[in-house]
């Protein structure tokens, strides 16, 4: 039975803090301590403490979702996914990984910035990724890039790591980069992301993506990702599309989206 940690959410009255700056309080050996929501190095040290946080008291269903949106786009094609090659970027302790290895994906490759993200997969989750790198996206070594190629991967999955500086638009970006022509991309992006009158370098580059001529979107769905600590519904945008052709070094300055 995995460990179960104190944690204290404090008062629903506290103030407004960004989805970022969220944070509780970890009770350990009596000793309080606040941690962000973001603070994943030290949560992921924990094991099962992610999954208490975020799965069993927030709700989390998001791995599920997109997967289950992956599937249905396949399904559309007539394509196994049994045949998927797939690089799970912001890959964390492994939630993604372990329902796409269920459903039977051919090779899975994690890939974080994080050397706790991967140790906590491969304490908790030892038989999921195939390989997992530790490494910045937005500055590959070319030895790496090499060795990721070796994969011949052909599907980006990006659960619950996107738009709150956790993974830059080049890293994405690069990411996408590495699969093959008609290669598949599945991610979920909180909802306002979508929004015209969104801004940010990241927001940009998804809506560049969907209109432009190098994706099909097969679903866009909107969902309930999870609950806030006040108990409100967070919902956030799950897309799955398919590469229709090789996107261009340029394609970030040309639509105006810093690194």
């Amino acid at each position: 039975m995995s460990q179960r940690y104190r944690i204290q959410f404090p008062p629903s009255d506290s103030e407004k803090l960004r989805q970022d700056e969220v944070f509780f309080t970890l009770v350990e050996d009596g000793t309080p301590q606040r941690l962000r929501f973001h603070d994943y190095d030290e949560i992921y040290k924990r094991p099962g403490l992610y999954e208490q946080l975020f799965y069993d008291r927030l709700r989390c269903n998001s791995p599920e979702k997109v997967a289950d949106l992956l599937q249905r786009a396949l399904q559309t094609v007539r394509e196994p996914i049994t045949e998927l090659r797939v690089i799970d970027l912001g890959a964390g302790n492994g939630m993604m990984g372990e329902v796409l290895k269920r459903e039977g994906v051919a090779r899975l490759v994690g890939a974080d910035i994080i050397p706790e993200a991967r140790d906590a997969a491969y304490r908790d989750r030892s038989t999921v990724y195939d390989d997992y790198y530790v490494a910045d996206f937005t500055d590959l070594a070319s030895d790496v890039i090499e060795e990721l190629k070796e994969w011949r991967l052909d599907c980006l999955t990006c659960v619950a790591a996107l738009g709150f500086g956790d993974i830059p638009p080049k890293a994405f970006f690069r990411a996408l980069k590495l699969l093959r022509t008609d290669g598949w991309l599945a991610f979920n992006i909180k909802e306002s992301f979508l929004d015209h009158t969104e801004q940010t370098g990241f927001s940009r580059l998804v809506r560049e993506l969907i209109f432009s001529k190098y994706l099909d979107v097969y679903h866009l769905e909107l969902y309930r990702h999870r609950l806030s600590m006040e108990g409100t519904q967070l919902f956030y945008y799950a897309l799955v599309g398919r590469l229709t052709s090789s996107i261009p070094d340029a394609f970030l300055e040309q639509h105006g989206i810093e690194d």
